[in-house]
Order: C-alpha cells, then sequence, then structure tokens
C-alpha cells in the first residue's frame, strides 16, 4: 500500500468579469421586455409579471459579488442571454480541453513532474462538452498523458469523488501519478433569465495532481482519508441529455433542460447532511475539531458555508479558517473547493491539518483529510 498525497493544484480563470451591476441590468432589461410582450395576460391575472432583479437581492441571497465567464457579451445580450461559442471542428481541442490544459499545465508545473509521467487523468465535472468519447481521454492527449483516463460525473461534487478515485489507485499501486482535472463551463447550463438562479455560476477550470509520497518533490499533502456519499434528491437537476430529440416536447426551449433547483430545500436538507459527512469522517479518523486548521469547502452560498462552518469547527470559524472565494468566483460547481485550496493552503505547516469539501446535485457530498507534510 502506498501513501497519496496531493502535490500540485492549478487554476484557470478566464479574463471575461460579469458584475453584479451589469448582470442586473441585463436581466431587469429582459425582464422589461417580457412583461411587456405578456401585458395582456398580466392585466388579465392570468400570468404573473416577471420581477426585477437588484444587487442587493443577490448579494443577500449568496454572498457573490461576481463571477468570471468564458464569454459575456451573449449573457449580458437581453435578446440572447447565454454564452455564444463558436462552432469548432472535430478536429479542434474541444472548449473544456482547453481551458483544462491551462489549468494542468500550472499544476504540473507546481508538483515538478512532466505530465507524461501521468498514467491516469479523471474529467471530473457537473456538464460534459459531449457524451463520447470521453473529454478526460481528449485532455490526456492534449497534455501528453500516458496511462488512462475516463469521465466523472457527480455534480458539484465531482472534484472530491475524483480524488478519492486517484487516491485509492494509487494507494493501491495501480497508477503512480493522477490527475484530477475539472472544466466547469456552468455558464452553458445556468438559466440566466430565472432570477432565482441568474446570478448563482461561474466558469474556471482547476487541476489537481496526486501521486506517491515517496515520489513527492516538494512541499505537499498528505491524503490521510477521503469519503463519499449519496442520497437521491430531485431538487438539484438538469434534464438535458442525448435522448432529449427523442421526446416529443425534447427539441423545444423546455426549462428544465438547464440548472434548477429548489433552493429552499436543497438548504434545508443539504445542511443537515453535510454536517453529519464531516463530523461522521472526523470521528472515524480520530479527528477533532481542534485539529483542524482550514476547511476548504464547497463555494455554493456564503451562509451554507458559514452554517456548516460553525458546526463542523462549534464556533464561528475565524478569518482564513474557512476561506471563501465565491464573492469573486461565484459558484463553480466542482471546482469551487479546490480554488479555495489551492490559493488559500500554502501557509499551512507541516503536521496542520485540513478538510475538502464538496456537496451538491445527488445529493452528493464528498470530503477529503489532508495533512501537510
Amino acid at each position: 500500500m502506498y501513501q497519496p498525497a496531493i502535490t500540485g493544484t492549478g487554476v484557470f480563470t478566464p479574463e471575461n468579469v460579469i458584475t453584479n451591476d451589469e448582470l442586473v441590468e441585463s436581466f431587469n432589461k429582459y425582464a422589461e421586455k417580457w412583461n411587456a410582450d405578456h401585458a395582456d395576460e398580466i392585466a388579465a391575472g392570468t400570468l404573473a409579471p416577471m420581477e426585477m432583479s437588484s444587487t442587493e437581492f443577490i448579494i443577500k441571497a449568496s454572498g457573490i459579488e461576481q463571477r468570471y465567464v468564458l464569454e459575456k457579451e451573449g449573457v449580458l445580450d437581453p435578446d440572447r442571454m447565454y454564452p455564444h461559442f463558436r462552432q469548432r471542428s472535430d478536429d479542434e481541442p474541444g472548449l473544456m480541453t482547453e481551458i483544462a490544459l491551462n489549468a494542468c499545465q500550472k499544476a504540473l508545473a507546481q508538483a515538478g513532474i512532466d505530465a507524461s509521467e501521468i498514467d491516469l487523468v479523471i474529467c471530473a465535472a457537473s456538464n460534459m462538452e459531449r457524451a463520447y468519447p470521453a473529454v478526460g481521454v481528449e485532455i490526456q492527449k492534449a497534455i501528453g498523458a500516458g496511462g488512462f483516463a475516463f469521465d466523472m460525473n457527480v455534480a458539484c461534487s465531482s472534484a472530491t469523488f475524483g480524488i478519492q478515485a486517484a487516491a485509492d489507485m494509487i494507494r493501491a499501486g495501480s497508477v503512480k501519478k493522477a490527475i484530477v482535472v475539472n472544466p466547469e463551463i456552468t455558464s452553458g447550463h445556468l438559466e440566466w433569465r430565472d432570477r432565482d438562479c441568474h446570478f448563482i455560476f461561474g466558469d474556471v477550470c482547476t487541476a489537481t495532481v496526486l501521486e506517491r509520497e515517496e515520489d513527492a518533490k516538494g512541499p505537499h499533502f498528505r491524503v490521510l482519508s477521503t469519503r463519499c456519499a449519496t442520497e437521491f434528491s430531485n431538487n438539484i437537476r438538469n434534464n438535458n441529455g442525448f435522448l432529449r430529440r427523442n421526446r416529443p416536447d425534447g427539441m423545444k426551449d423546455r426549462r428544465d433542460m438547464q440548472f434548477m433547483q429548489n433552493g429552499r430545500k436543497v438548504f434545508k436538507e443539504v445542511l443537515p447532511m453535510v454536517s453529519a459527512h464531516i463530523a461522521s469522517h472526523m470521528a472515524e479518523e480520530h479527528v477533532e475539531a481542534s485539529d483542524l486548521k482550514r476547511l476548504w469547502l464547497h463555494q455554493a452560498n456564503k451562509t451554507m458555508n458559514d452554517f456548516i462552518g460553525k458546526k463542523v469547527l462549534g464556533r464561528d470559524p475565524e478569518p482564513g479558517e474557512q476561506p471563501n472565494i465565491l464573492q469573486d468566483y461565484a459558484n463553480t460547481s466542482s471546482a469551487g473547493s479546490i480554488i479555495a485550496f489551492s490559493k488559500y493552503s500554502d501557509d499551512l505547516q507541516p503536521g496542520d491539518k485540513g478538510l475538502i469539501c464538496s456537496f451538491g446535485a445527488g445529493y452528493s457530498v464528498g470530503s477529503v483529510l489532508v495533512e501537510r507534510a
């Protein structure tokens, strides 16, 4: 048995930023036009008018102040309100592969290894660019890795589930070095015309290198333990897929083909599940709350993270103990906890313990207990 370790991380951040003010201006123009187009039904009382959005509403609901996106003009066009990506030929790298290459190169550089040494690539993300061939295999070729690759989708928990899979294979000896990459183009499956969720997501890509600790070339984090759990729920859902055209209403502009969420139920049901999951994981590993120097949580909602942090630590987290990045990045699905880990881990000292946790649709929750070496 080998000891797996995280030896490098990388974050690709798009150049385009959409502020709350920009987003609200665009959404409200769309809402005004929609209300004007449906004025007769609204006047007759058969249709409710679309509510306006506001920066104050977004901040209160989420804590998000801005988001990065791969393309912003299409998102902010009131007559379109979704990204405009050019058509690529089958001979060109896919968009997920393009951003994955950037994040992987950064992670590999930090680990001090060449891509050719990688013998496992896991593309773990909430929405894949295509059904097949696996995006992970395309990324494997693009970075010049060997071995094998595959895709994994556990929605917002994909990164931690991917880390568990890679760590288990390293521990068992079936692979030596792995990279788990999370190309999250969330702008493509967000319904930007829905006031309740139009502010939630942003685009990003993260990558995490794992290898045998004995091969680590510098400072790293031992993966002490991993734990994953799922429990089916319809409260976060996206019904798009390859069977869409085969259904009677499959080609219509159906709302459920984008991100769907019953936010209140998610908040009520996910919080206790995640808190209990982390507490159980820590208890199994005989880790006390006082042993944890850092919590890198899924970046979905500031209120949720504050609640979980307080529940896990038994007190309000001190500044820096539970870093949030969603005010700048918004919810980046599986990549959020890895962004937080990548940006807020270098200051930990040898022997310091921390926990990476992500959670979301499924419901799913994954946690990774690490120790600075």
